[in-house]
C-alpha cells in the first residue's frame, strides 16, 4: 500500500513538473511575464516564428492600417535568410525579440546549447537591424530553471503569454478570433504566428485576417494595443 502511494505521488509530481515546463502561465520554475490579465485596458499582440515571406509583410500592412505596434519573436535562421524583412519590422516601429536560432524545445537542451541558441539568434538580429530589445520567448513555451537562468545571465527578459489563438495549424480566421475573444479581459499578452518553425512560407493568411478583425473590434471597444516593452513599463509604473 505504501509503495503504491509513493508511486502515485511520484507520478503526480512528474505530471505537475511537466505541466509547469510547458504551461505559458506557470511560474513554478521561475518568473516570466504573462501580462496583467484583468488589470488594464491594454492588449499586447505578439507574433512568433517569423520572418516569413510573404505573410510577415502582409501582416505589417494590416498593423500599419490600424496604426498598431506589436512584438515579433524572430527565429535566427530565418533572419539570416530574410534580413530585409526583419529590417521592415523594425522600421515600422515594432519590437523585435529573440525566439532562438533553430526553434528547439529547450527543456531537452544542455545549458551550452541553450546559450548558443540565444546568442546565435541575437547575433543574427543584430547583424540585420542593430540593437534591439532584450525580450526572449522560449519555443513552444518550453522551459526549465536552467533555461530561465541562462536567459537572464545573457540579459534577456522571458516573455510568455496568457491568450493564444491556436493558429499554428492555420485554422479559419473565425476560429482564431473566437478562441482569443473568449479570453480577453484586458492586460493580456496574445500569442499568434506570422511564420512556422518548420519552414519558410507557412500560410498565415487566416491569422492576418483574424488580426485585422480583432484589432478593429477591440479598438472600437476602447482597448489600447501596445508592445511588450510598453506593457512592462505600465506594469512597473502602476
Amino acid at each position: 500500500m505504501l509503495g503504491s502511494a509513493i508511486t502515485l505521488a511520484s507520478a503526480t509530481a512528474a505530471v505537475a513538473a511537466g505541466y509547469q515546463s510547458m504551461s505559458p502561465t506557470g511560474q513554478l520554475y521561475g518568473r516570466t511575464f504573462i501580462g496583467n490579465p484583468g488589470l488594464s485596458r491594454q492588449l499586447a499582440l505578439t507574433f512568433d516564428d517569423g520572418p516569413n515571406d510573404p505573410h510577415t509583410q502582409r501582416l505589417l500592412d494590416v498593423l500599419a492600417k490600424h496604426n498598431v505596434h506589436a512584438t515579433f519573436f524572430l527565429i535566427g535562421r530565418y533572419v539570416r535568410q530574410f534580413p530585409q524583412i526583419a529590417r521592415e519590422i523594425s522600421r515600422a516601429g515594432h519590437t523585435i525579440g529573440n525566439h532562438t536560432f533553430n526553434h528547439p524545445l529547450l527543456i531537452f537542451k544542455s545549458e551550452k546549447e541553450i546559450r548558443r541558441e540565444l546568442a546565435d539568434c541575437r547575433s543574427a538580429i543584430e547583424d540585420s537591424i542593430g540593437s534591439h530589445s532584450n525580450l526572449f520567448r522560449p519555443p513552444f513555451g518550453g522551459r526549465r530553471p536552467a533555461v530561465l537562468r541562462v536567459a537572464r545571465e545573457l540579459g534577456f527578459e522571458p516573455i510568455m503569454w496568457n491568450i493564444t489563438g491556436y493558429d499554428w495549424n492555420s485554422p479559419p480566421a473565425a476560429e482564431i478570433e473566437r478562441k482569443i475573444s473568449s479570453r480577453v479581459r484586458g492586460g493580456d499578452v496574445i500569442l499568434l504566428h506570422d511564420g512556422g518553425h518548420k519552414q519558410i512560407g507557412a500560410d498565415r493568411s487566416q491569422t492576418i485576417l483574424a488580426t485585422d478583425r480583432l484589432v478593429e473590434r477591440y479598438k472600437k471597444e476602447g482597448f489600447e494595443f501596445v508592445t511588450i516593452p510598453e506593457m512592462l513599463k505600465s506594469t512597473l509604473s502602476s
